[in-house]
């Protein structure tokens, strides 16, 4: 289940991405669209346009379609922009928008991609306040659309409850309106000091002190404003010279997406007289109904529903009834419907012209003044081009029968009665569902349900309902049943009601598919064997590898005295327990009095990659002690390579070999980062000698490379595991390296421990060997 989850939320959030995705090439289009159409250009040369200006006014392309969008039907020769930079500063210029800085140009970018997910005004006023509440202090938001007859119509609110959206949803064409002032006069207006704007204006709220400080923008689409922008703050003072820019930015941005939402609906002029009569035949019907018209946003889908005629018996979530609801907009009168499955219900019976009936669903409303809980079941009709809703409030009784089959249902449980005296049964319906079983074909009496079980099942089962029927004795037991979709896990529970006798005259209980829930037993049993014999697999690698590393790779305990040097040296697999991998060490003395040094990396890791470790490790000793020299030892070891049980397999190595007479190192490498030198306080890689992978070419070509070491010098081989990391260079891991050993000496640890402490991280991926070979100062004694 947790897998499928993740699943889910991923095939979610990639439906997410391309719907944002596909909507943003909308905007994008429309607005090349309408590039064309002003300039008569090419498709391509409308983007390339689009984005020269968008460049030049600082703008994202998104935001830039945005505008475009909403400047569409502006008179010829109007200008999309101040004319210069000199105007907007002179202020001759009303309401410019400056531009923007970087703080707003981010704010609006993400503004513009967050528009491209909004529907209608409604969700654009959401949108809006989620993105200016934070910069601007905004607390709610209002967008109102001026009317032919002058007045104004809220279209999209947040931040106000609906009771008081409901009591400004029409303003008529009144003197002393502050955004009907702004529409007028196309300029903002900024009310910021609250005891003179209460004079001036009639203010929103109840009471209008909840918001001290407003902003009313008009919104210019097509080279008019009618469309208002409110923006209503909690705190008190002034708009800053940033906010305001931000403000009137939005506001301009804003065009664009109520362009696309179309044209709004209205009544036609000879409707009046038509309107009247329907709503007096509905006045008159004792049912609880409206008539609706379809708002779509151009020719896009179903939006809302106006509605154009109520019965005195419709109230919605605020309380109001019939003709009060005349003129608002459905999804405003009733919100939670758009959660349940009647709004779906209603598109389709318009779509389709056949009626939708609902279940029964429980709905809060408000009648006359008082809150109460009611469960209705709703109609949705077709009528000419809109729609009739109907609602059936069901009595007590009705939501009591609703409650047990929704209980039946969501238990997946059934109840079942016997008349052992009639003979009579009755079953629920979903009794039958559980069963597999036609109600065509009746119920099933008491004495035969056992056949009804799997054949090893039916004893049982037969003798606990003779025990009941005989003696009275209740039972709840598990059995099975063949069906057409498989085996289904069943449990029955059942007792008798007794006479005055004590004989047993009617039995009654349930029957319940517990399919699911042994399903997810099984699996779980399935699970924990799996996870228990994994254990033992894992406990036996770990006790495998401890014996491997024992006697493939014996870690010595404390640093180790070869030939007059001091070497120490480290191990460290990249799975805790697991100490063995594909890098080893070889730290010998040679029977001439030489040491010989050797660091290995094979690639990968497990058993296939430790048989090849152990194969170049002990092949690479004897070749050196036989005589070897050390570029013929790494030509026949890739040769060896080559030719064993894995032909794709290869290796990295360093060999070294050191003569304390001449403090001479003669070394060799295949494919292997080079050793360390560090010397008088500083660190330099040594040049590394030509030698390829081992494993990568049958004809390879291997040269040596001397050094004298001094008293003092400190040299360190190592396996790639020290120095690299995901996602980086190993240049820069080479560089931390020679960093750490010249840092400054502490108390305390080894070099090698401070060093191994400095390189390492938690979680690191890959083994690492280390062998820190030591010169005696002049002075010391070696032999220690």
């Amino acid at each position: 289940m947790a897998a499928l989850t993740r699943v889910v939320a991923r095939q979610r959030a990639e439906m997410d991405r391309l719907q944002d995705m596909a909507a943003t090439s909308a905007v994008l289009e429309r607005a090349k669209g309408a590039v064309m159409a002003q300039t008569g250009c090419s498709p391509e040369a409308a983007q390339v346009e689009l984005q020269r200006r968008a460049k030049q006014a600082r703008r994202t392309v998104l935001e830039e379609c945005w505008i475009t969008l909403g400047s569409l039907g502006a008179p010829a020769g109007t200008a999309a922009e101040p004319s210069s930079a000199e105007d907007t500063a002179r202020g001759d210029v009303p309401d410019a928008v400056p531009v923007p800085t970087e703080c707003d140009a981010v704010a609006l970018a993400r503004l513009g991609e967050a528009l491209v997910r909004v529907g209608s005004p409604r969700e654009l006023a959401r949108c809006l306040l989620d993105h200016l509440a934070a910069d601007t202090g905004a607390d709610a938001v209002l967008l109102f659309a001026r009317l032919p007859s002058g007045g104004l119509e809220l279209v999209g609110h947040a931040g106000v409850d609906e009771t008081l959206a409901g009591q400004w949803s029409r303003v008529p064409p009144l003197t002393g309106v502050a955004a009907l002032d702004a529409l007028t006069s196309g300029q903002a207006r900024w009310l910021e000091d609250f005891a003179q704007d209460r004079q001036r204006y009639l203010l929103i709220g109840s009471p209008p002190e909840r918001w001290p400080t407003r902003a009313w923008l008009p919104v210019v689409t097509g080279g008019s404003a009618d469309v208002v922008l409110g923006i209503l703050r909690r705190r008190e003072g002034p708009f800053t010279p940033e906010v305001r820019h931000r403000l009137l930015a939005v506001a301009r941005l804003c065009a664009g997406p109520l362009r696309m939402f179309g044209p709004r609906q209205q009544p036609a002029a000879g409707a009046d007289a038509d309107a009247d009569a329907v709503q007096t035949v509905f006045d008159r019907l004792p049912v609880a109904a409206v008539l609706l018209t379809p708002l779509c946003a151009g020719s896009g889908p179903v939006e809302d529903f106006r509605i154009e005629a109520a019965t005195a018996g419709m109230y919605d979530v605020a309380g109001r009834g019939g003709r009060e609801l005349v003129g608002l907009r459905f999804l405003e009168c009733w919100p939670d419907l758009a959660e349940v499955p009647l709004w779906q219900g209603c598109l389709t019976a318009l779509a389709s012209g056949e009626p939708y009936e609902s279940e029964p669903f429980a709905r809060q409303q408000v009648v006359a003044g008082v809150s109460e809980l009611a469960t209705y079941s709703a109609r949705a009709a077709r009528l000419g081009d809109g729609l009739v809703v109907s609602w059936i409030r069901h009595d007590p009784s009705d939501r009591q029968e609703q409650r047990l089959a929704d209980v039946q249902r969501l238990g997946n449980l059934g109840w079942a009665n016997w008349n052992l005296v009639t003979g009579e049964v009755n079953w629920s319906s979903q009794v039958f569902s559980i069963l597999d079983r036609d109600p065509a074909q009746g119920t099933v009496a008491l004495a035969r349900l056992p056949h009804l079980a799997l054949p090893e099942e039916k004893p049982g089962l037969a003798r606990v309902v003779g025990e009941l029927v005989r003696e009275g004795r209740p039972f709840d037991v598990p059995f099975r049943i063949a069906t057409r979709e498989g085996v289904r896990h069943l449990r029955v529970v059942a007792e008798a009601v007794l006479n005055v006798d004590g004989t047993p005259v009617e039995v009654h209980g349930f029957v319940q598919d517990l399919t699911a829930q042994r399903s997810a037993e099984l699996a779980l049993a399935a699970s924990e064997r799996a996870i228990l014999t994994q254990h033992g697999v894992l406990q036996a690698e770990r006790t495998v590898a401890a014996r491997l590393q024992d006697a493939l790779l014996p870690l010595p305990k404390k640093p180790v005295r070869l030939a007059g040097l001091r070497v120490d040296i480290a191990y460290l697999p990249a799975q805790s327990g697991l100490n063995v991998g594909g890098d080893w060490f070889s730290a010998i003395e040679l029977p001439d009095g030489d040491a010989l040094f050797v660091v290995g990396d094979v690639a990968g890791h497990g058993m296939d990659a430790v048989a090849s470790m152990a194969l170049l490790r002990f092949t690479a000793k004897g070749m050196i002690i036989t005589g070897s020299s050390l570029t013929g030892a790494l030509s026949r070891l890739n040769a060896l390579l080559l030719h064993s049980r894995d032909p794709h397999g290869s290796a990295t190595m360093v060999l070294a070999r050191y003569s304390p007479r001449e403090r001479r190192l003669v070394w060799a490498q295949a494919g292997h980062p080079p050793p360390l030198l560090l010397r008088d306080g500083e660190a330099r890689y040594l040049a590394r000698p030509l030698g390829m992978l081992l494993g990568a070419s049958d004809t390879p070509r291997y040269e040596e490379a001397e050094l004298r070491l001094q008293a003092g010098d400190r040299l360190v081989l190592y396996t790639d595991g020290l120095v690299e990391r995901p996602l980086e260079s190993i240049d820069r891991g080479l560089e931390r390296l020679g960093r750490a050993a010249t840092a400054p000496a502490a108390a305390g640890p080894s070099p090698l421990e401070r060093l191994l402490g400095a390189m390492l991280e938690p979680g690191r991926r890959d083994d690492v060997c280390v062998l820190d070979i030591q010169v005696p100062a002049d002075g010391d004694d070696a032999g220690k």
